[in-house]
């Protein structure tokens, strides 16, 4: 019996191929706004009470820390989201685990991997097309590289993270499974007048 292949909510584009254990698109895109399924990745949450010490001391609501390819966000008052590659995933599970323990407080720990989908959108029109569906002001000044918020993206309750890649604009996305597919197409829908393309997330 082959290994089990996990696989995001989100159609992949052909050509498909397995990595890490999971079906992902292996599309090239060369498009200046592009569009990728990122949700073969490590999503752990954390929680703890909002006015406690543990939050005191941690990563600040809306604010945004990379470390190599781990990404912490501030996701909610008293609320973290931890993402990594997914060969990470693990060690950074046990790492969140043992700080709760340690907390001297009630501090929860949840893996989201399977539960939650990501996408990337990458370009400098990345701003424009969120702003079709999204509320929030997006400019550099109200939400510069490296922060974070949460919000309604396309009528879909959608954490977003503004993680610029070598020096061009990009978000994550992350909403729960069950939208994942819908949120994907319509920021595809949206993107049409920028000339977005669906890339894929092996080429990455």
């Amino acid at each position: 019996m082959g290994s089990a292949v996990a696989r995001s909510p989100i159609r992949p584009a052909e050509p498909v191929v397995v990595r890490d254990g999971w079906e992902v698109s292996a599309r090239r895109a060369d498009a200046g706004l592009t569009l990728t399924d990122v949700t073969a990745m490590a999503k752990l949450q954390v929680k703890a009470d909002a006015n406690g010490a543990f939050t005191a001391a941690a990563l600040p609501y809306g604010r945004v820390a990379r470390s190599d390819e781990r990404l912490e966000v501030g996701a909610g008052p008293g609320e973290w989201l931890h993402l990594a590659p997914l060969a990470d995933g693990a060690d950074v599970l046990a790492a969140l685990e043992a700080g709760a323990a340690a907390a001297g407080e009630l501090v929860t720990v949840l893996d989201l991997t399977h539960g939650r989908a990501a996408i990337r959108l990458t370009g400098d029109d990345g701003a424009r097309l969120l702003a079709k569906v999204c509320a929030v002001n997006l400019s550099d000044r109200a939400t510069p590289d490296r922060s974070a918020f949460r919000s309604s993206v396309a009528k879909t309750v959608t954490d977003v993270v503004r993680d610029d890649v070598d020096g061009r604009r990009s978000y994550l996305l992350i909403c729960d499974r069950s939208v994942g597919q819908y949120l994907f197409d319509c920021l595809l829908d949206a993107g049409r007048e920028f000339g977005i393309e669906e890339a894929g997330a092996a080429q990455q």
